[in-house]
């Protein structure tokens, strides 16, 4: 199996754990599954961030939430040590499930710790490629989960909320997320810049 075709082979293997999501979405007239189409918005916006991005890198994009919608946010206690162990115990899951599909797809070990690594997003700001996976996520927020979110909180849960993912994102990833402020209602292009500038 060539490079191109095992790519492949694994990008389906994720999308079919990812069609299992109860979660729905109408995308072009057409309902799919909610984590096989945020799938899909990584790989569409790691292509605009990092187009010669390496293979590990276009594999953990793919598999960033895959099956999320096993461990729901009430699987953990509701409140904010709750919510990071909830957090960090998705990382591992998504780690361990991306792992498992890439070992039977053929790859070695350590491709498989190497997206492992990428996927829990360890040493952001020190690792060039695990900075694109949060950008990435960053971005895919803004621009498809941003709207709905922000109709739920109001402002100053926003501008927080807003100001931690902006630290958290590289230079590359500010300027791409700049291109989508303007495509946001009103009241959220208002709070974006005050969370980016303080004012």
């Amino acid at each position: 199996m060539s490079g191109t075709e095992r790519l492949a082979a694994i990008f389906a293997a994720i999308d079919a754990e990812n069609a299992e999501d109860p979660k729905t979405i109408e995308v072009g007239g057409t309902t799919r599954p909610y984590a096989q189409v945020y799938g899909e918005w990584m790989s569409e916006r790691l292509e605009t961030l990092a187009p010669d991005a390496s293979e590990h890198l276009r594999i953990a994009a793919r598999a960033q939430h895959i099956r999320r919608f096993d461990m729901p946010r009430s699987t953990q206690p509701m409140d904010k040590p709750g919510y990071f162990a909830w957090r960090n115990a998705l990382k591992v899951h998504h780690a361990e499930v991306v792992g498992r599909l890439m070992a039977e797809a053929g790859y070695d070990r350590a491709d498989v710790d190497r997206v492992g690594q990428l996927v829990r997003k360890e040493r952001i700001k020190r690792d060039p490629e695990a900075q694109t996976v949060e950008d990435c996520a960053s971005l895919v927020f803004l621009e498809h989960e941003y709207a709905e979110f922000g109709d739920k909180y109001p402002d100053a849960k926003i501008v927080d909320i807003v100001a931690k993912t902006w630290v958290k994102m590289s230079e590359a990833g500010h300027a791409q997320a700049l291109t989508l402020v303007p495509l946001l209602p009103e009241r959220l292009q208002k709070l974006t810049v005050q969370a980016v500038t303080g004012a």
